[in-house]
């Protein structure tokens, strides 16, 4: 056969598998680049949900549960059944009436279970320990929704509240994963007096059937001693889809008070076995696959209503791991185990600390995506506005100086932070460009190379120790209300998906 007939018939294949490619969703060069959800739910797109909701204090523990609610962890998982057709007039008439069942598998008694309330599978040593009751409540209620899957099973989304009061004289938070005695007055932390940690109050409606519309939602407030819907912390999460339709819809609102002005609430895609981002027990949740840099993307339609205020760090993209400093993988000793985030804050408002003139607040390097590396004393060529700000783990015993520790409270282990502003340098990534992307009437549509830029930042890690797996088992996004009353955010997260490359 004459070259030019092969290079012909070669062409015309290629044409012919790109075409049956395209119909089935992929185009695959090689199969290195097809990509795979690593998450239950592939762009929040099944009919039958999965939802969980979880409550913290400032420490990521619970201390103590609110009066009538039960231990903070509820769920809404169900099962959708279509009624078979009958054969002959009237064979069916409840069929008729109601097309579509939804069977919950989570009862409101469940969801009520609290302290000393024993409940199928718990460890014994928790049902007394309010801390361990939570998280074993969590294993309970992700064994009730869970779905066998490939390669592993999952079980729910997650929503996340925090309250980020902290009462110094109750010496209920660790310092660094080390107990200390009752301290204070310490200024960092809000506080009315005795009581302030407490957790939310947690309302549900199951979720309904309503025509073409499936409906729920879950909401509540931190205000337990007032009646009046005025001036008082809310938080509310409301999802919505239309049956064997689109995306589900999740609406969120935050709303922080006087007694309450630090706030968090964030929709979540956690690790469905060990540990979740900022946690030291096992967790459940929607990550099937844990995505690992720099091999993953993720993709979500944001529309923020509301903002919060100069004081929301509304997160875009918040995603969390966990390892120890020598680069080993977090085992629960909180004493070395080290939270590590990286947060893209939206908010226009949120200026950027880290600055040339008082570069602690910087990471010691930022890489380009060409791989250069510039240290944070380059005042020609170091990208200061791309950083609101970086601090160390508390046990870090060789940070680069001048730094500082972040928080050393508001997780049960030290941890790490590193928190990004819309700016050029991270447009490769996919990620915003100027403050204002993506912002009130910016509704979008994000594809983020999540781990390509992931992979790229700077974390802390002992000199000549092994490099660690970067493995996210937290994928999130929400909003912070750091220490502002009164204000109100509001926004609405569909189409979620992590995307990693099939070879997984």
């Amino acid at each position: 056969m004459a070259r030019r007939e092969v290079l012909h018939c070669t062409l015309q294949a290629l044409f012919v598998a790109m075409a049956l490619a395209s119909l089935y969703g992929v185009i695959c060069v090689s199969c290195e680049n097809e990509y795979i959800s690593a998450v239950g739910d592939p762009g929040m797109r099944l009919d039958g949900l999965r939802l969980a909701i979880e409550a913290w204090n400032q420490c990521n523990e619970v201390g103590e549960e609110t009066p009538n609610m039960g231990s903070p962890r509820a769920a809404d998982c169900y099962d959708i059944y279509k009624a078979s057709p009958q054969q002959g007039e009237n064979r069916c008439s409840l069929c008729n009436s109601m097309p579509y069942m939804l069977v919950h598998r989570v009862t409101e008694e469940e969801n009520r279970l609290g302290l000393g309330q024993p409940f199928l599978g718990g460890q014994q040593e928790a049902f007394d320990n309010v801390d361990r009751y939570a998280a074993e409540k969590e294993l309970y209620l992700g064994n009730k929704c869970q779905v066998e899957d490939t390669p592993n099973p999952w079980q729910f989304w997650m929503i996340m509240l925090k309250n980020g009061n902290m009462d110094t004289y109750a010496a209920k938070c660790p310092n660094n994963g080390l107990k200390v005695g009752p301290y204070g007055p310490d200024s960092r932390f809000p506080c009315f007096g005795k009581g302030c940690m407490n957790q939310p109050l947690i309302y549900h409606n199951y979720t309904t059937l309503e025509g073409p519309k499936l409906k729920g939602s879950f909401y509540g407030s931190w205000n337990l001693d007032v009646e009046s819907n005025e001036n008082i912390s809310y938080y509310s999460v409301t999802w919505e889809k239309e049956l064997g339709k689109g995306s589900w819809i999740f609406h969120h609102v935050l709303r922080t008070s006087v007694k309450y002005p630090w706030l968090m609430l964030y929709f979540r895609a956690d690790a469905t076995t060990g540990f979740s981002g900022g946690y030291h027990y096992s967790t459940r949740g929607m990550l099937k696959i844990i995505p690992e840099s720099p091999n993953f993307k993720v993709k979500f339609t944001l529309n923020v209503i509301r903002g919060g205020g100069s004081g929301s760090q509304f997160y875009l993209l918040d995603i969390g791991s966990c390892w120890k400093n020598n680069g080993q993988p977090c085992d629960g000793d909180v004493t070395s185990d080290v939270t590590r985030y990286s947060e893209m804050i939206l908010n226009p408002d949120t200026p950027s600390w880290c600055n040339p003139n008082d570069a602690k607040l910087c990471p010691p390097y930022h890489t380009f995506p060409n791989g250069i590396r510039v240290h944070r004393n380059d005042t020609a060529r170091f990208p200061y506005e791309a950083y609101h700000m970086y601090c160390s783990p508390g046990n870090a015993e060789f940070a680069e100086s001048p730094n500082i520790v972040c928080d050393p409270y508001s997780n049960p282990q030290p941890q790490e932070i590193l928190q990004i502003l819309p700016h050029p340098v991270w447009g490769d990534y996919g990620y915003p460009t100027r403050k204002g992307d993506g912002w009130i009437g910016d509704p979008r549509t994000w594809e983020l190379d999540v781990g390509r830029l992931s992979q790229s930042l700077y974390f802390y890690q002992d000199p000549g120790t092994p490099p660690a797996r970067r493995q996210w088992t937290s994928v999130d996004l929400g909003t912070e209300i750091y220490k502002d009353p009164n204000q109100v955010a509001e926004w609405t997260v569909s189409d979620f998906n992590i995307l990693v490359p099939k070879k997984y």
